[in-house]
């Protein structure tokens, strides 16, 4: 069974383990869920691809949708994927992305992308329903689009939780050189006192020894 798992990193650092915990599940999820199967990488982002790419699992990269990150780029980049998966050349295809909780929370996510997953209920239903257009037709329109809008979404999840990842990191750094410069500014006070003080000794020592 071949899966391929979509790591969606950003392009740019600066936001902490933001691009770090992506990669870390990735290498993880091959290790353990998915150690009996063929895995391969396609990752979105230049960061992620960075790293990824010296497994020798990276099938591909696109690092330059965020750089216009619409519905219509994401859609192109779902129709490549979907036919990775029609086509038999792979069996599963896995997103894994930071998804945005708030500007301080970003919560890692492993998203099944294909095959689609029924919805489990309890419920027991006889009811016939009438459908206009027909299944297939409604199926075969519908699901594509359900899945670009899964992949949009995704990138759009991920950009945003790279915005808040990145003023959390550059928040506690300003926090850490503040503290830094009063640890500089306290040294600094200690040293110049104590130069001070060993210069009234050395008056007072001269003083008395004129006397």
């Amino acid at each position: 069974k071949r899966v391929l798992l979509v790591a969606i990193t950003s392009n740019r650092g600066l936001c902490g383990a933001f691009n770090a915990n992506v990669v870390k599940k990735v290498i993880e999820l091959t290790q353990t869920t998915y150690k009996d199967k063929e895995v391969h990488y396609y990752t979105i982002g230049k960061k992620g691809n960075d790293v990824l790419k010296k497994t020798d699992k990276v099938l591909d990269n696109n690092n330059h949708i965020f750089d216009k990150l619409t519905f219509a780029n994401a859609a192109s980049l779902a129709e490549a994927l979907m036919t990775r998966y029609t086509n038999g050349e792979f069996d599963q295809i896995v997103l894994v992305y930071n998804s945005f909780k708030n500007a301080a929370t970003q919560i890692l996510t492993e998203e099944t992308f294909l095959p689609i997953q029924p919805v489990v209920t309890d419920k027991k239903t006889t009811t016939d329903y009438l459908y206009e257009p027909s299944k297939q037709e409604i199926v075969t329109q519908l699901i594509p689009r359900s899945l670009k809008t899964q992949l949009f979404k995704a990138l759009r999840d991920s950009v945003a939780a790279e915005h808040g990842a990145r003023m959390t990191a550059m928040h506690k750094a300003t926090d850490n050189a503040q503290d830094l410069k009063n640890e500089l500014i306290l040294t600094y006070n200690k040293a110049r006192q104590a130069t001070i003080t060993g210069e009234i000794i050395e008056i007072v020592g001269g003083s008395e020894a004129l006397s």
